[in-house]
């Protein structure tokens, strides 16, 4: 039995366990895949400062995220076809971040509906928008979210029109999977996962399928979707949905100043840094090389988030220690899903905050919330430019 001490062994294991077309929608980037590559190298560039001779008992990481409290200052990102990595995703992931006390962001596209992650997991987690032209269903979306006990909505602002993805373009990716002979071929050698779904009724987009008019099934919502997503968005629209949602609002993709004052100027509550995992505009900065910039520009008037290449406790806190006041993980709770289902994410969640403990307590500190960039040896992290 594989000993499962850090996120590179889920990584392998959800390989395994994963049907290709899955596994590689979660683990690539767009094009070249270089700023997917780079969200994670960037990191490893930022080196500690090593203390000895402190005091290293009772330790805490616990802070707070938009004013909720959590057990460290990470959330599960919105992750689209989550519920495809293993059956019933969604709810499995929502549970273990819940028990862990940490935010559980669900995605437009994910399988499991919004009312499903808070019949089986309760109410509490945060719901992430995508904006489409039917602003109708936009409307109905968040009234739906409000309904379920949603806590936050995150606003994705870099998806109006799709990056090129070679990989799923070559897997031809679909949910559930076209019976192609290559699809056939490599479900065969993932029975752990096509028992699992053949066990639940959630193989398609439960937030979409059966609330938007003419789209009852999978058949015509591929159609419906590729003319959806809505070029046109703009920041009218940012305020417009804050107003419909009345609540705490996240602004995800920010990776400008000039757009993060704009962030600021909408009234939302905090932006995350992001390059939506290097999935969108590649040769784009990574997201912790942005993250300076953006905390120097705006950090004292709004809560400053990231996500991107983050695979590790002790990238958590390199972000940390650089201004970000939550980071959040969306491929190594992936890898931990597909892995080992619920059991593996809070696996996921365990490495990546004894990392952050340990990492912190090596760095001379034991209380999270007075760690600074002091902690980072000078001359090896970005500063603002």
């Amino acid at each position: 039995m594989t000993v499962i001490t850090h996120i590179e062994d889920l990584r392998r294991l959800a390989q395994k366990r994963v049907p290709r077309m899955f596994y590689d929608y979660a683990d690539s980037g767009s094009w070249t895949e270089s700023t997917y590559r780079a969200n994670e190298s960037d990191f490893q560039k930022i080196k500690f400062r090593q203390r000895v001779a402190v005091n290293m008992e009772n330790r805490s990481t616990a802070t707070e995220m938009i004013g909720q409290k959590v057990a460290m200052p990470v959330a599960l990102a919105p992750t689209g076809l989550t519920g495809m990595q293993h059956a019933d995703g969604e709810i499995l992931a929502a549970r273990a971040a819940k028990k862990f006390g940490v935010p559980f962001t669900l995605s437009t596209m994910s399988i499991c509906s919004i009312e499903d992650v808070a019949e089986h997991a309760g109410p509490g987690f945060w719901f992430q928008l995508y904006v489409m032209k039917d602003r109708d269903f936009i409307e109905r979306l968040i009234d739906r979210a409000k309904a379920a006990g949603c806590t936050a909505l995150v606003l994705t602002l870099d998806l109006q029109i799709l990056g090129q993805r070679h990989k799923d373009l070559k897997n031809g990716l679909s949910a559930p999977p076209k019976p192609t002979l290559a699809n056939l071929i490599n479900l065969a050698t993932k029975l752990r996962w096509c028992m699992g779904m053949a066990g639940t009724p959630r193989r398609q987009f439960g937030n979409i399928v059966g609330h938007v008019k003419g789209v009852d099934d999978m058949g015509n919502l591929g159609a419906w979707t590729a003319q959806q997503f809505d070029p046109a968005l703009n920041w009218g629209d940012v305020e417009w949905i804050k107003k419909r949602w009345g609540g705490k609002l996240i602004l995800k993709g920010i990776q400008d100043p000039i757009d993060a004052r704009l962030s600021v100027d909408s009234g939302a509550d905090a932006l995350i840094v992001s390059n939506h995992g290097g999935r969108q505009l590649d040769g784009a900065q990574s997201s912790i090389e942005a993250l300076p910039t953006i905390v120097d520009a705006v950090g004292k008037d709004i809560e400053v988030h990231m996500d991107g290449g983050v695979r590790s406790g002790q990238d958590v806190l390199r972000a940390w220690a650089l201004g970000a006041k939550g980071v959040y993980i969306g491929r190594p709770f992936l890898y931990g899903l597909g892995a080992m289902g619920e059991a593996g994410v809070t696996k996921c969640l365990e490495i990546i905050h004894k990392e952050l403990d340990l990492t912190m307590a090596f760095s001379g500190h034991t209380q999270l919330t007075n760690v600074t960039k002091d902690i980072l040896l000078p001359g090896t992290y970005p500063t603002p430019l």
